[in-house]
């Protein structure tokens, strides 16, 4: 049996990181067992549908590198993928279960007619689920085609998996109760099941359920703000699943290869997005300097930062200080620029020391006199400095790298000081004198 896992998104909105953990767990379980991944969209809501809806969630999959075997834009022997397209086919369904007398006129809409027995499911996450239906008060009815002749979406999904082949579906946990309605259905079309796999919803740090207008929960914020796809895939893998071992940091290749819906947990998932940061900080620091400068470019340019032909040694100097590539700016932005400001805190903490004007002073005429500029010799030379004064290097080292970049941290000093070179390290330096 070929397994075929399916993602159906309703574009009526970006997508959601918990759409996207969805689409990345059946991805990952397709691939990991050789089969089809399958991507269809229901868009019958046709007041809330949006081309620029459908375009996010495509948008959102090629990012994060969830590619799907079939679907819009390749096709697949199953198709139409969008059930606008499918109604021929649902009225085929429909009429079998007019014939099978399992659907009944109820004030122009149709209801299907519920076998009143209990329905168990065995699903691979929550295990043995039982929803008894012989009491017609607790479970009605279930309207199957609406009084305008469209369908409702318990019809519509359980007649796209059956007509699809689909094998497994992997959902959120908030469809768990449906699955008994489909059950039935599949039942009375006389098909074959799929395996079902509900998985844990994602939750806010303080225990509510994410919603559309919670931080973090737009993938499309992500490129945005300097994440790597790699890293919110890895992440968003973590909300949910564990790999059962200290690992933290996987590719998607390595997720791959090891998920399991066994590891799928049953407690909600949280979301935290300085977590989330600190992961994509890890995949920042296993990617080459001349990829991280290339990733970091767009968002130097987008700042109106020049490019000097050293940009690649000025952007390693911050490779292992940043977590977002949206960081990189700020952080680089006094090497490539020579009007950057000062921290008014840290500039503070420099005039408190009532010897630092004469030190920086001095330091600043020392630099003068260096024939062979290098960061090795600017620091013998500050040593120098603050010995003649009869002060300790350490007193100079902290002014000088505010002089050098108006801030109290930042990348190792001896890079600042052969990236920025002689004439603009004396020049900063003079210049932070005569502030002091």
């Amino acid at each position: 049996m070929t397994v075929r896992t399916r993602f159906a998104p309703s574009p009526t909105g970006y997508l959601h990181v918990g759409g996207a953990r969805t689409a990345l767990f059946n991805w990952l379980f397709a691939r990991k067992h050789g089969g089809v991944f399958v991507l269809r969209v229901e868009d019958t809501d046709e007041a809330r549908n949006t081309e620029a809806a459908r375009q996010a969630i495509f948008d959102g999959m090629n990012w994060l590198g969830l590619d799907w075997d079939e679907g819009p834009e390749k096709g697949g022997n199953f198709g139409p993928y969008y059930q606008s397209e499918r109604k021929e086919i649902y009225d085929t369904w429909f009429a079998k279960l007019v014939v099978a007398d399992r659907v009944y006129e109820d004030g122009g809409a149709w209801r299907f007619r519920f076998d009143r027995k209990p329905v168990t499911m065995n699903d691979l996450v929550c295990g043995e689920v039982t929803i008894d239906y012989c009491d017609e008060s607790n479970t009605p009815d279930m309207v199957v085609k609406r009084s305008d002749g469209s369908y409702v979406f318990h019809f519509v999904n359980v007649v796209d998996d059956l007509e699809m082949e689909i094998t497994h579906v992997i959902r959120g946990e908030d469809h768990l109760m449906n699955t008994p309605k489909h059950l039935q259905l599949i039942e009375a079309f006389g098909g074959k099941a799929p395996q079902y796999a509900h998985i844990p919803l994602i939750l806010n740090p303080d225990g509510s359920k994410m919603s559309k207008r919670d931080e973090g929960a737009a993938v499309g914020d992500y490129p945005r703000q300097g994440f790597l796809s790699s890293a919110v895939v890895n992440f968003v893998a973590l909300l949910g699943w564990n790999p059962k071992t200290e690992q933290e940091i996987f590719t998607l290749a390595e997720l791959a290869d090891i998920f399991t819906l066994e590891n799928v947990n049953r407690s909600p998932g949280r979301f935290d997005l300085e977590k989330c940061k600190w992961v994509n900080q890890q995949h920042l620091l296993a990617v080459s300097v001349e990829d991280f400068a290339a990733a970091a470019k767009p968002f130097v340019e987008a700042e109106g930062l020049p490019i000097p032909e050293n940009y690649v040694s000025v952007i390693a100097a911050v490779k292992d200080k940043v977590r977002l590539l949206g960081d990189v700016p700020a952080a680089v932005d006094f090497l490539l620029k020579d009007d950057f400001s000062y921290d008014d805190e840290t500039l503070t903490k420099v005039r408190g020391n009532v010897a630092a004007g004469a030190l920086v002073s001095s330091l600043a005429t020392a630099f003068e006199a260096i024939s062979d500029w290098s960061a090795d010799a600017a620091k013998a030379s500050l040593n120098d400095t603050a010995v003649a004064a009869g002060a300790k290097p350490g007193q100079l080292m902290f002014p000088l790298r505010v002089a050098l970049s108006g801030r109290a941290h930042g990348p190792d000093l001896g890079d600042v000081l052969n990236l920025l070179g002689k004439d603009r390290c004396v020049g900063r330096v003079r210049k932070f004198a005569g502030m002091l």
